[in-house]
């Protein structure tokens, strides 16, 4: 007997969501979406030597549907992708004529976010040079071993960081040209003939071929200088335009500084292969944020490390006439970036009023990267995510490999040699294989061979076999998603436990008062393995250096009480360090450090203005010089 059509259809399609809901077979062809484009453009362009990313404005610009929408926007200007490329003309020809720039030299930008920092760039491509990302924030040694990493011909600096580029670093880089982006100059600029330079410039680049420089952070050391490759400039960005599902139409907002990796790879590169239109702000600020999103009527906003968290903790804005909440008075229906943690993720959507939380991970350094994109708590949290289908394609490029606490190296067979997989749901160490053709897909780090090769671990699950370790910790559950712990050296040994600073600061950061919380362990004299210390950003309102001690008191006893509430007895931090500037303890992109927390310890003399307090008989009280040198004098047992 035939099923009637009304029952058939209904239980179909139930099927089918069923099946979709154990697979995940839709997202993973959202994933696809991205991979398959990315890698026919990728041969294609290196096939017929279009790989340098000029010749895709080009193509923008001179192709008549794209030519007249706008590419990029800043403050009160616009450029379409025709202006856009008629500027970056200009850029090169003024480079060639000016400062005598050739193929394959490396210019130095020392600048803040901008429209011209894009249109710099795509400038020195049209003549074959590259440019060298500088952190703008930088001074002194690390400024200067930054641009002698590069080996540049020149150095470009905007006049709003000029008194970064000190007469100590002219001194330093005596033989180097450095001029000033001066009215004047951009003023000339702007009058050079926009002459199309010939092919011959750029010929021959390949994929793997250099096309920018962009600098590590440098918290543990100098910064070392990432190559980007045409290739992932091409793979990359043409991944993320896909998995966003980035429409012509779409704005793309960011504040996060172009100098990094995430607004250059994931944001205007994604977005020039969009075609589609990026909004860039000067820089963060919790102030201007939503102000700009709403005047540029983005669709899409950016964010790296900490910046959600920021974005809660401020005020609601209010209309000034109406005294409306502007929270969700946006156009806004992504937040795209990396870092966004899972205390904030769901808190951050619902204030916000934001549909979907895309993240990524990945490295600048790296040659692949994960994915989450999601409308709901499932995933909340979650540094990537996948279905059946690709998974298959996860477990040929990537693994979770066991780690040894106390050494941070991998965990060895004692008679193969060989480590092992993390079980699913345990916790190791991210790494990702190099194929055959990791020559052509892994560049390092330009110029500095033995820092290229700490990146890679031998013989990990088969003799001979090549990983590139990401020094990230993380867990990999029975339904696809990914998770990050912590990264390798942050997390800390206590009591004979391992401490996950992240797990830590999560906790610590669930409490009303606390705004921010940053984790590590330091070493206390007479004792081994390092005590937890949490760094504090405290609501203003609820404490203050001025407070009468009672109030404060009140306050540590309630944190203590929290503490040990949400984390196992081991893991409560013995140590608070209410900081009087977080800031100060964040690199430009909005990401804690850790290093210069941990080399101060609970020395009261090395910690500045901020507070101590310790844990004692259930309660946080004063540290001060009293108690470190009963520390130092073994007097106290913890």
């Amino acid at each position: 007997m035939p099923i009637p059509l009304g029952v058939a259809i209904p239980a179909a399609v139930a099927g089918l969501a069923y099946l979709n809901a154990k697979t995940a077979f839709w997202y993973d062809l959202s994933l696809a979406r991205g991979f398959l484009p990315a890698a026919i453009k990728n041969s294609w362009r290196e096939h017929y030597d279009r790989a340098n990313n000029f010749y895709k404005l080009e193509d923008r610009a001179k192709t008549k549907s794209s030519a007249n929408r706008i590419f990029l926007m800043y403050e009160d200007r616009t450029w379409t992708y025709a202006q856009s490329y008629d500027m970056a003309l200009r850029y090169g020809n003024w480079l060639q004529k000016k400062y005598g720039v050739k193929k394959g030299d490396i210019v130095a930008m020392d600048m803040m976010n901008s429209d011209h920092f894009v249109l710099l760039t795509f400038g020195l491509w049209s003549i074959g040079a590259k440019p060298a990302y500088i952190n703008y924030n930088l001074t002194g040694k690390p400024l200067t071993h930054s641009v002698k990493a590069a080996g540049t011909t020149l150095m470009l600096v905007e006049p709003d960081v000029a008194d970064k580029v000190d007469d100590d670093i002219r001194s330093e880089l005596k033989d180097l040209r450095i001029e000033l982006l001066t009215p004047e100059l951009m003023t000339e600029i702007e009058r050079t003939e926009p002459i199309r330079p010939p092919d011959a410039l750029r010929e021959g680049q390949l994929a793997r071929d250099m096309a920018i420089l962009i600098y590590t952070s440098g918290t543990t050391g100098l910064p070392k200088a990432a190559v980007v490759a045409w290739g992932k400039l091409t793979m990359a960005g043409t991944i993320a335009a896909g998995f966003l599902n980035t429409k012509p139409s779409d704005i793309f907002y960011t504040c996060m500084p172009i100098y990094h990796s995430s607004a250059t790879i994931m944001g205007y590169s994604a977005i020039l292969e969009a075609g589609a239109t990026f909004a860039i702000g000067r820089k963060f600020s919790t102030k201007t944020y939503w102000n700009e999103a709403r005047k540029y009527n983005a669709t899409m906003v950016q964010y790296v490390g900490e910046t959600c968290r920021y974005l809660l903790a401020a005020p609601p804005q209010l209309d000034p006439v109406t005294g409306e909440n502007l929270d969700k008075k946006h156009r806004v229906r992504v937040a795209f970036g990396n870092g966004l943690r899972p205390d904030v993720w769901e808190k951050f959507r619902d204030r916000f009023g934001i549909d979907t939380v895309s993240e990524f991970y990945g490295a600048t350094e790296g040659f692949f990267a994960t994915w989450n994109s999601t409308r709901n708590p499932y995933a909340a949290g979650a540094i990537g995510r996948n279905g059946w289908l690709f998974a298959l394609v996860m477990k040929t490029r990537l693994a979770v490999i066991d780690v040894d606490p106390d050494t941070d190296l991998p965990v060895r067979h004692p008679k193969t040699g060989l480590g092992r997989n993390a079980r699913r749901g345990a916790v190791g160490e991210l790494m990702f294989v190099m194929p055959d053709d990791s020559a052509d897909r892994f560049q390092g780090y330009y110029g500095n061979k033995k820092a290229t090769e700490s990146k890679i671990v031998r013989d990990i699950l088969r003799k001979g076999d090549r990983w590139f370790r990401t020094g990230d910790l993380v867990s990999w559950d029975g339904e696809g998603r990914m998770y990050f712990h912590d990264r390798i050296g942050d997390t800390y040994r206590w009591k004979s436990e391992n401490v996950a600073t992240t797990e830590v600061a999560q906790a610590m950061g669930a409490h009303p008062a606390v705004v921010e919380a940053n984790v590590y362990g330091v070493q206390l004299p007479h004792h081994d393995g390092r005590a937890g210390c949490a760094a504090l950003a405290l609501q203003p309102d609820v404490y203050s250096s001025s407070a009468p001690t009672d109030k404060q008191q009140q306050l540590m006893k309630g944190l203590a009480d929290h503490a040990r509430n949400s984390l196992p007895k081991y893991a409560v931090p013995l140590f608070l360090r209410v900081v009087s500037d977080m800031a100060a303890q964040t690199t430009g992109t909005n990401k804690q450090q850790k290093h210069g927390l941990r080399v101060q310890g609970v020395d009261p003399d090395k910690v500045g203005g901020d507070e101590l307090w310790w844990l004692r008989d259930g309660a946080y009280v004063r540290f001060g010089q009293k108690e470190w040198n009963e520390l130092n004098g073994g007097r106290v047992k913890l």
